[in-house]
């Protein structure tokens, strides 16, 4: 991939930076790519086969599961909108029944009327929100306005995403679920598929090899290979990089023009350079304080996430190194930590706000029956120098 240009162009946000002008350097350009319950469930033989049509395939109602229960409807209404006022075992008794009728719940409507209720968007994280899925969840519910449509954001983790789950979201009125930086399973892409909830992902964490998952990201090669340029530029040659997940797909890309540049300018990259992790704080701690223990400690790292960057930038002050003095440090994502940080931050932009936005408006056209013209999307990034790089020392 050819390097970035040298011409850099200005930076929209340098105004708010007290540290000096911003510069920015285009990468690529967009390519397509429990309680009780009345109901006694010792009292009730599951019947699989209880209320079915023989005279052909129906599709299953709350009554048809309630049947084969031996509930009533408002019991298995609970168990679907995920009510605590059902015993453990009546619940799992419904759950099974329900996957067992593939129970599809039927479109919500407006009271009083015929008209749908406005399309409804879950967006699933599992972990906290933090400066990175801010910036796409605003994205996502400004695009929501935009197109008449309500985001829903919710923090579910791995264990919580079942067929319950999925049966749930329909239930609800949710018409696709885009999923942020999230673990999935072939039987969690399974639960949505056979209750027809159209899927779009973000960077995910890992994703099995199933084909037609729709995802958004940015150009994470093209940004890797450019923040790594810029430190050889400035004469650095031992280089670090400093990552997240060994599974994250996006990782994995930055990783690879991480290395793409050094062997490009015959830098060597030693094992103990590259480390992989998780994209936080102190992973930024103790990835730096490993780094700096070294015999031949890096003048220059470059991380997976503007939030590792902060954690070596803490790491240096710890041991008393100044930045960029001392050390070079170019983060990724460009958040508002990265502009806040002290020095200011040289990261890779990526356009979070747009991936949300994105992410949103090709889940809706999924809901519409719509056909999409690829399944993944890649944004450009750039590289944005601030005042955490410099010559090497």
């Amino acid at each position: 991939m050819p390097a970035s240009p040298n011409r850099a162009t200005p930076d929209p946000s340098a105004g708010t930076d007290t540290a000096g002008p911003e510069r920015a350097r285009p990468v690529s350009s967009v390519t397509q790519r429990g309680g009780t319950d009345a109901d006694s469930p010792g009292r009730a033989t599951p019947n699989p086969s209880a209320g079915t049509d023989t005279a052909g395939p129906r599709r299953a109602t709350l009554a048809t599961v309630a049947a084969s229960a031996g509930v009533s409807v408002a019991t298995v209404s609970k168990v679907l909108n995920g009510r605590g006022d059902v015993s453990p075992v009546t619940r799992s008794l419904v759950e099974s029944l329900l996957e067992h009728h593939d129970y599809v719940a039927p479109p919500q409507r407006r009271r009083g009327g015929d008209t749908a209720v406005p399309d409804t968007i879950e967006v699933e994280l599992d972990a906290d929100l933090n400066a990175y899925s801010t910036e796409i969840v605003q994205g996502a519910v400004r695009a929501g306005a935009e197109a008449d449509a309500a985001i829903v954001v919710s923090i579910r983790s791995n264990a919580d995403r079942g067929g319950p789950w999925a049966r749930g979201l329909v239930a609800a009125g949710r018409r696709a679920v885009i999923a942020i930086t999230s673990e999935l399973t072939a039987a969690q892409l399974t639960a949505l598929s056979r209750v027809r909830l159209p899927l779009v992902v973000i960077d995910p964490l890992n994703l099995p090899q199933t084909r037609g998952v729709t995802s958004v990201g940015s150009t994470n090669f093209a940004g890797g290979l450019a923040a790594t340029q810029h430190l050889l530029t400035l004469g650095h040659r031992r280089i670090a990089y400093l990552g997240g997940p060994a599974t994250a797909a996006c990782n994995q890309a930055r990783l690879h023009g991480y290395r793409a540049a050094m062997e490009a300018a015959g830098a060597p990259v030693p094992p103990a350079y590259v480390r992989s992790g998780h994209f936080h704080y102190q992973e930024g701690v103790r990835g730096g304080t490993a780094l700096f223990d070294l015999p031949d400690a890096p003048t220059a790292i470059f991380t997976g996430c503007d939030d590792i960057a902060l954690g070596v930038l803490e790491a240096a002050r710890a041991r008393g190194l100044r930045v960029p003095e001392d050390l070079s440090i170019v983060g990724f994502d460009d958040t508002q930590v990265a502009r806040m940080s002290s020095p200011p931050l040289t990261t890779v932009r990526q356009p979070l706000r747009e991936m949300g936005g994105v992410a949103v408006r090709t889940a809706l056209r999924l809901a519409a029956g719509e056909r999409i013209d690829s399944h993944h999307v890649e944004l450009a990034t750039e590289l944005i120098l601030r005042a955490s790089t410099a010559p090497k020392p």
